[in-house]
């Protein structure tokens, strides 16, 4: 009787021990927010078996954006420019010439504020507010957010679909905001690239001078540029 006692007692205690070791393994986990669970709201590439966009999210860089709307006639291709409304504000004859020159245009917030930490009527305040602008500064209905730094969360998502807005992420990051190099900002433009990619951008001064060869290497691809609207395809 004391053996069986025994057995039972070590298997509990063996049961036991695998259940904390489980529980210790789950702990350790990294949690998972609602930000950073995968959204069918959120695109992060498009659908576009052989078109490729460009996206140029736009704070500053003025004299910059002109540049590459010429370089963009040069090569018949179209881009997607995400406008921050502060800038836009300031450059209304820029943004009605993006739009003149057959472009998209979405919003990139008011203010470039960190979406992921702003409550929903905070959110709802700075895309509508731009979004508004926008509209009336361009002439066109605005129908692509894309947020400041890739930072949203669940009230950032909620507000842009209430404002019958799709959030945009990226597929490629040139980062070119921070390593300034024209090879740099080629390379990751164009390595691996393929249909459906949205490729991240800002008009920055090495950039534009990159952006010939990026337009010109994708047409020996057999890709082409097209907007984020027309490569999502929805």
């Amino acid at each position: 009787m004391k053996k069986r006692s025994r057995a039972v007692a070590a298997l509990t205690n063996l049961a036991l021990a695998l259940i904390v070791a489980a529980l210790g393994v789950i702990c350790f986990l990294p949690a998972v927010s609602p930000a950073s669970e995968v959204d069918d709201r959120v695109r992060y590439r498009g659908s576009s078996e052989d078109g490729v966009s460009l996206m140029f999210n736009v704070y500053w860089g003025t004299e910059e954006v002109y540049s590459i709307l010429d370089t963009l006639d040069e090569y018949g291709a179209k881009a997607t420019f995400f406008l921050g409304g502060c800038w836009a504000d300031d450059n209304v004859v820029c943004v009605r010439e993006i739009a003149a020159r057959g472009h998209e245009i979405g919003t990139h917030g008011y203010f470039h504020r960190e979406h992921d930490k702003l409550s929903l009527a905070e959110n709802l305040d700075e895309i509508r507010t731009s979004a508004e602008f926008l509209t009336l500064a361009s002439g066109r209905d605005i129908v692509l957010f894309a947020p400041p730094s890739g930072a949203y969360n669940a009230d950032t998502l909620a507000a842009a679909e209430s404002l019958g807005l799709r959030t945009v992420m990226w597929s490629k990051d040139t980062i070119d905001w921070r390593d300034k190099e024209e090879e740099v900002c080629f390379s990751r433009a164009t390595e691996g690239v393929k249909g459906g990619d949205l490729v991240l951008m800002h008009p920055m001064e090495h950039t534009a001078k990159a952006l010939p060869r990026i337009l010109a290497y994708y047409r020996e691809h057999g890709l082409k540029a097209i907007t984020v609207s027309e490569n999502l395809g929805d």
